[in-house]
């Protein structure tokens, strides 16, 4: 019981179901120890003796009796609802409120399938057990104890004789719950590997049948669904295994009554009645003990759904509040971000910064630049508290950012991500997602400002309209645009643009740009980018490789010497001189003139270190293979 002593919180303020609940059954237990003494009345007292104007009286007080079981059982089962009910209440709420404050690292690791098979098939096992299995159990020693002092009462030795198998049903029964339990855990994680799978599939549709993958997703579901079958006829197999054996020590104390109780009759030492009430009893003692099997079965499945649960609130959080942390006042917040010699790794053997140090003062604008793994995002993951640094410190306004509350920090900064989540709901609440209060002209500004009012004008409802899952229904520039302005509206100290003109064409970049010109006044930016256009503008730019900073410094100024910088502009503008560096306007005006048979290597850029001769050799031999399969000309 140790996992629902750990669970306790959940349910124990609503101890009074409980208390009403236990007592209810057990007084309808109680109850119907009634009739086999009225049984053993009716034959030796009544039929016996020939009393049969008794008879309708008797037929009265067994339904009385049983009207006021039924009662009573009416309030066990609306108790143990409630009970139950309340339960999966406190403990839903537990479990959705830890899953917001879990860090990173946790998901990183964690299967979405996973995460709903628990908050699903395993609270409504736990559910089910504290509303109604919990209370059984209860009562089937309540039963137990009733019966067989009732036993004990008519015939001690015939009681003896009849109870003599039950010893190897105790048996029996803590065998199959030893053997049940580790086959119900194993059972539970493959059925979450199954549900992962089917939702893995669903969230990647698109992707699937674009590559036309069908088949080899059916038959990665086939192989888990299997696993899924083998585990579940392994437990069908252990419960095959002991139930028959408990049904037949069950049934041999049967056997036993009747044989011995039989020539007990015969001989005198024992009445009619009290072999027929023995007869009764028997069976209101074997059938709890029948169904023990049952009762084992759902305390095992509960206590195997309990320790997932449990897995889930016990889960130690990485990244939160000090206990003297304190909140940031919004009067106060200036904007000047600092790391100061950081160092980090996701794992012992993945470093992702290394020595790393920056002076952001407020309402500079700082570009990060580098090929994938190089340590951008960690940058900004850093600076949002997602990880802690393991060395070093990063300061915010001369004050490290591990003394002050997550939520206050994380109010001062507003990021737009490369990859855009929207939510199921209108474009007006999407864009308003970060802020409290706020008027439509607010978001009105804002998506102007993101330049994204006119497709939204355009669209039935305008505002209004419901975008579809994870914002389906919109392009993929159109949904970038929203949340841009979405992190606009925000007004926040710090704005970081992670990508965030990636899936918007270079005209649209060019406006969005000069709107991002009015927005970053008064505020610290940080900007990741790979289009040098983005970036150019920057107060001072960092190009990382491999965590470390390999260059840093104003676009002219990088521009000036020979480098990884130079480099991505030689790929990124190769139809122009390297020496030119241009107005923002011609700088724009060339990237937006390059000719379509040069996107190969700029895409590759992205995915491998700028000014690595390796990944240029390797952007351009893939240039040189779609080429020559037709696909450009």
């Amino acid at each position: 019981m140790n996992v629902f002593r750990q669970l306790k919180e959940y349910y124990w303020s609503e101890r009074r179901f409980l208390l009403i609940s236990v007592l209810s059954l057990m007084t309808a237990t109680a109850l119907g120890l009634v009739y086999p003494n009225l049984l053993r009345y009716l034959i030796d007292d009544v039929i016996g003796a020939k009393q049969y104007d008794m008879v309708p009286l008797l037929a009265l007080a067994v339904f009385g009796v049983m009207a006021v079981k039924a009662g009573f059982q009416y309030l066990h089962g609306t108790t143990s609802a409630r009970l139950g009910n309340m339960t999966a209440f406190n403990l839903r709420a537990a479990l959705y409120r830890k899953l917001q404050y879990l860090s990173f690292p946790y998901y990183d690791k964690a299967r979405t399938g996973d995460l709903m098979s628990r908050l699903t098939a395993d609270l409504q096992a736990v559910r089910d057990f504290v509303g109604f299995g919990f209370v059984q159990i209860l009562n089937v020693v309540t039963m137990l104890l009733f019966g067989v002092i009732m036993m004990f009462t008519i015939n001690w030795e015939l009681a003896l004789y009849t109870m003599a198998t039950m010893p190897l049903l105790v048996f029996t029964a803590i065998r199959f719950e030893g053997r049940i339990h580790p086959a119900f855990r194993t059972l539970r994680q493959s059925m979450s590997t199954l549900t992962t799978s089917v939702q893995e599939n669903i969230t990647g549709v698109r992707t699937v049948k674009s590559f036309a993958r069908e088949p080899h997703e059916i038959d990665k579901f086939s192989r888990r669904n299997d696993e899924y079958k083998i585990n579940n006829m392994a437990t069908a197999g252990i419960w095959a295994k002991y139930f028959p054996l408990m049904e037949l020590f069950a049934n041999l104390s049967v056997v036993i009554l009747l044989g011995l109780g039989g020539w007990m009759v015969i001989r005198g030492e024992l009445s009619l009645g009290e072999l027929v009430a023995f007869f009764s009893l028997i069976w209101y003692i074997i059938g709890p003990m029948w169904g023990i099997g049952f009762h084992i079965n759902n305390f095992t499945q509960s206590k195997a759904a309990g320790e997932r649960l449990l897995e889930i609130l016990h889960h130690y959080v990485h990244v939160k509040d000090k206990e003297n942390a304190l909140p940031l006042r919004d009067e106060e917040v200036r904007g000047h971000v600092r790391f100061e010699n950081v160092n980090f790794a996701y794992t012992e053997n993945q470093p992702a910064l290394k020595d790393f140090n920056l002076d952001a003062p407020e309402g500079k604008v700082i570009g990060l630049l580098g090929g994938t793994g190089s340590g951008k995002s960690t940058v900004i993951q850093l600076l949002l508290r997602a990880y802690n640094v393991k060395d070093g410190r990063i300061t915010l306004d001369g004050r490290d950012i591990r003394d002050v509350t997550l939520e206050s920090l994380r109010s001062q900064t507003a990021i737009v991500f490369q990859e855009t989540f929207l939510f199921s709901s209108s474009i007006r609440g999407n864009i308003a997602y970060g802020v409290k209060e706020v008027t439509m002209s607010e978001i009105i500004k804002a998506a102007k400002l993101a330049k994204a009012h006119d497709f939204i004008m355009e669209l039935p409802l305008g505002y209004d309209t419901i975008v579809g899952e994870r914002g389906l229904g919109l392009s993929g520039g159109q949904k970038q645009r929203i949340a841009i302005a979405r992190a606009l509206l925000k007004n926040p100290k710090i704005l970081i643009l992670d990508d965030a003109t990636s899936a918007v064409d270079m005209e649209t970049e060019h406006e969005i740009q000069r709107g991002f010109q009015e927005v970053m006044k008064g505020r610290t930016t940080f900007i990741i980018a790979h289009r040098i256009s983005s970036l150019k503008h920057a107060d001072e730019i960092i190009v990382l490789d491999k965590g470390r900073v390999v260059q840093r410094g104003t676009h002219a100024e990088l521009m000036a010497q020979e480098g990884p910088y130079l480099d991505t502009y030689r790929i990124q503008f190769a139809d122009g001189p390297a020496e030119e560096v241009g107005s923002g306007d011609e700088m724009n005006a060339r990237s937006s003139a390059c000719p379509p048979s040069e996107p190969v290597p700029g895409v590759m850029l992205r995915e491998g270190v700028p000014g690595d001769p390796a990944g240029r050799e390797v952007a351009a031999s893939v240039h040189g293979e779609v080429k020559g399969r037709g696909l450009i000309h």
